[in-house]
């Protein structure tokens, strides 16, 4: 094993020339400069220096390794930096809805990571009203959360609306069953919650046949004519159609915000940092953001 402070001393003899002057650079005595080197050729197992009147020059094998011990002190010292600096390394915990986290990594939630290298930042992923009672329970720091109501004052930002449509298979025959089937997104999901709660007795039976938090999955299932589901604006294609809820006798959805939401217990200039980030996404995050 070559050690630092063998290194250290050869390369200051490499550079001086000469013991005493290398021993002066160092702050060591010339006999322990020359014990280090002896060490450090007993690990090798090559002379390292040729020693004349006039000083000291480099061997064959003492130039190859006067390269290697370069960039070992190079090593050493750039790890002793990064200790350094994140000696007191903090961790972000950020819950993030499950249906939504490929848009919000797309955006910000990397270049965030990449830029505050001593930050740890620990991503959870559920539907919005697992989120909020988590928040509330004190497993995260910051959320990102869809509700039909904005946050209260003091507890969160509103970042903008998210709109959502009933869709159907361009063409099916889905939405045309007397009990229409549907897909959801899981338990205590707001926009799940909404459905519901307005449904009313006179209206169309509904027959929830998907659960799932993956809009990927809820997308193709209504491409395939399975299913009719609240879809949000962005993701609609041109393999769907919009149906109006009030032709099709099926609840209607009211438009939702989508907000940060803050435990403010554990706020700091890193979490303060990562919400600004947010913030100066929401045109790449959102559909329309609100002033």
């Amino acid at each position: 094993m070559l050690k630092i402070e063998l290194l250290e001393s050869f390369i200051a003899i490499a550079e001086s020339g000469n013991l005493s002057k290398a021993a002066e650079k160092i702050c060591r005595t010339q006999s322990a400069l020359s014990l280090q080197i002896k060490k450090l050729e007993e690990s090798v197992g090559q002379p390292l220096l040729h020693r004349d009147n006039k000083g000291v020059t480099l061997t064959a094998s003492g130039k190859t390794l006067l390269n290697y011990a370069y960039k070992m002190m190079q090593l050493n010292s750039k790890a002793l930096d990064d200790l350094k600096e994140c000696q007191n390394r903090e961790s972000i915990r950020l819950g993030v809805p499950t249906d939504y986290i490929n848009r919000y990594l797309g955006s910000c939630l990397l270049e965030f990571i990449r830029e505050f290298t001593c930050i740890e930042l620990i991503i959870d992923t559920d539907v919005s009203g697992n989120l909020y009672k988590r928040l509330h329970n004190g497993e995260f720091d910051l959320i990102v959360a869809t509700h039909w109501h904005p946050p209260a004052a003091g507890h969160g930002e509103l970042l903008f609306e998210r709109r959502f449509h009933w869709v159907a298979a361009k063409g099916g025959n889905a939405h045309k069953r007397e009990t229409i089937p549907m897909a959801l997104y899981p338990e205590n999901c707001p926009i799940r919650a909404q459905v519901f709660a307005n449904h009313q007795i006179s209206m169309r039976p509904m027959s929830v046949l998907l659960s799932t938090p993956s809009p990927a999955a809820m997308c193709m299932a209504v491409e395939n004519d399975l299913v009719i589901a609240p879809i949000a604006e962005f993701r609609i294609n041109d393999k769907m159609q919009i149906i109006d809820p009030v032709e099709h006798n099926i609840p209607s959805l009211p438009v939702f915000n989508e907000s940060l939401y803050l435990n403010p217990d554990t706020q700091t200039e890193a979490t303060n940092q990562l919400i600004d980030l947010i913030k100066a996404n929401v045109k790449e995050l959102g559909e329309v953001p609100l002033n």
